[in-house]
């Protein structure tokens, strides 16, 4: 490969750093608290062009940590646990085989707007299969997103059907694929980040419940700040290596944070009383079902972990509860997705906590405490 062939491959891997983006710190709240718990269910992202969604998204996906994978293996497989393994690898083990271990940096995989099911999905090759008598599966983009990040921009542009399929297998944290007769499953546990425009459309209310998370982003107004962004992008374009290495320290710490939050999360504990005050709320509001409860609980616990607390307060669940639950209470799809004030409303009335007027249970605390480190 020629020097300039060289540095061009270089130049296209090198990431802007997470701890760099200014701004949009609902965003970013909602990526990392997916990351710390990928049990929340995924964010959707919906705000104007240009604000850097997806560069966030991959940043975040650079910022974490490598992970241990069976080598070779086209799902990532996790050679310790079994549910992160595919039927194969798991197999081999129960065979008493010896499973090479590779590590590898966590996937963010964008899924393209034209993307088929074949695709998304993977295909079983039923000649190979008739023929040589083995399952010939070719696998897809779900089996490449195993253990990383799934990426769908405009997701309110994509297939209602596609959609489905994202969900159920971010739900279930398996892809299974059937065609005439033949039958292959594979693990597909990833976090599920969705984003779009609102003024293309908006989801189907259906679809959006099944979303975790809803992150509001906005083109940044101060003439200050939108010159601090365009000096720093200027920065990094001008001189990659030099601007990580402003950043190694902050994304260093940041990465560290993570795994302790991830270490931690299963210690925290949230009261009873703050439990059953979430799911007021919830009622009040005419949440349907009982995702809205279950994601705020999850959520405010992924945060505590995050600060390196293990008792979930009241203002914890102040930061997280807007993002949890504004695009459930949408239920005709021609309304727009409530700003916020609604959740606000309800949450200072239960909870008892004065808020100032017009806050969106987002603009107090969240933006501050990430943006002091950031």
């Amino acid at each position: 490969m020629s020097p300039t062939a060289q540095s061009t491959t270089n130049a296209r891997r090198v990431v802007f750093p997470f701890t760099a983006i200014v701004g949009q710190e609902e965003m970013k709240l909602a990526l990392l608290l997916n990351v710390i718990d990928p049990k929340i269910g995924g964010v959707m992202i919906m705000g104007d062009r240009g604000t850097g969604k997806s560069t966030t998204i991959r940043a975040l996906a650079d910022l974490l940590p490598e992970i241990s994978v069976v080598a070779n293996d086209p799902f990532s497989s996790d050679p310790s646990d079994p549910d992160l393994m595919s039927d194969e690898v798991r197999q081999l083990l129960e065979q008493g085989a010896e499973i090479p271990v590779a590590h590898k940096k966590v996937q963010m995989v964008d899924l393209p707007l034209g993307a088929t099911e074949d695709r998304v999905c993977g295909t079983i090759d039923i000649e190979k299969a008739l023929s040589e008598g083995v399952k010939a599966f070719e696998p897809g983009l779900l089996a490449k997103a195993n253990r990383g990040i799934l990426y769908v921009d405009e997701v309110n542009l994509l297939d209602d059907h596609l959609v489905d399929v994202l969900l159920d297998s971010a739900a279930s944290g398996w892809n299974t694929v059937e065609r005439e007769g033949i039958s292959i499953r594979h693990p597909a546990r990833f976090v599920l980040v969705g984003s779009g425009n609102p003024e293309e459309g908006e989801l189907r209310p259906q679809l959006l419940d099944r979303f975790g998370m809803h992150a509001e982003i906005h083109t940044v107004k101060e003439p200050a700040l939108r010159v601090q962004i365009v000096e720093q992008r200027a920065d990094f374009d001008q001189n990659p290596p030099v601007f990580l290495e402003n950043y190694k320290p902050q994304q260093e710490a940041l990465q560290q944070q993570i795994v302790n939050a991830q270490q931690l999360l299963p210690e925290v504990k949230i009261d009873y009383d703050l439990r059953v005050k979430i799911s007021e709320v919830c009622s009040e509001l005419d949440v349907d079902g009982l995702r809205g409860d279950i994601v705020s609980n999850r959520a405010a616990k992924a945060l505590t972990a995050y600060e390196g607390r293990t008792e979930v307060t009241v203002d914890d669940i102040h930061r997280v509860i807007t993002l949890c639950l504004r695009h459930r209470l949408r239920k005709d799809p021609l309304e727009s997705i409530d700003s916020g004030y609604k959740v606000a409303k309800v949450f200072s009335r239960i909870f008892g906590v004065e808020l100032p007027e017009g806050d969106t249970a987002q603009k107090n605390g969240t933006g501050q405490k990430l943006g002091a480190r950031g």
